[in-house]
């Protein structure tokens, strides 16, 4: 008798009444060849956590030209920088996106945060290495782990953190192979 499938589905939108932009803001990515990871509340989200999240989390790799794949998926939406007062619009170059580590931006979809690493799993290649991959309509798109997940939600130790490890310690012990 053939096992169900234990793997998250984002094709099952949990979150699609609320949230819907964030979605438009993946497929950019994806159609875009961004590479990334979906990290943070809307992986938790994606595995089927109740809380909301108010924003995007990825880790991706920052090297300039998967830099510049993202600014020109994001190119329309008006990207800011979300953390300097000045909030100046985001306009890489070869150069200067080999500075980054992190970006923190607004756009007209949503805030996107994007990390060179995650507490509590590591760099871009240890994230990619402890994802998993969901259908979009656009395409594939990795999320973390629930394992990586609580790993990095713990070693946030924020209390939305804390309520995020209870509800997918719970997804894992109902579903112990996904």
């Amino acid at each position: 008798m053939p096992v169900p499938s234990t793997q998250p589905s984002l094709s099952d939108k949990p979150w699609s009444g609320a949230l819907p932009d964030f979605e438009g803001l993946l497929e950019r990515l994806i159609r875009h060849r961004v590479e990334f990871v979906v990290i943070g509340g809307f992986a938790a989200v994606a595995h089927g956590v109740t809380l909301l999240t108010q924003d995007i989390d990825i880790c991706c790799r920052f090297a300039a030209d998967n830099l510049l794949r993202l600014q020109g998926a994001l190119a329309d939406l008006e990207p800011l920088h979300r953390m300097p007062p000045a909030r100046p619009p985001l306009r890489l170059t070869r150069d200067t996106a080999t500075e980054f580590h992190n970006l923190y931006l607004e756009t007209s979809l949503g805030q996107l945060d994007c990390l060179g690493d995650v507490l509590g799993v590591g760099d871009y290649e240890r994230v990619l290495a402890e994802s998993v991959s969901v259908p979009l309509p656009a395409g594939p798109c990795r999320i973390l782990s629930i394992d990586a997940l609580i790993r990095a939600k713990e070693a946030m130790g924020r209390e939305r953190d804390r309520q995020a490890v209870l509800q997918l310690r719970a997804i894992r012990e109902r579903n112990p192979h996904g």
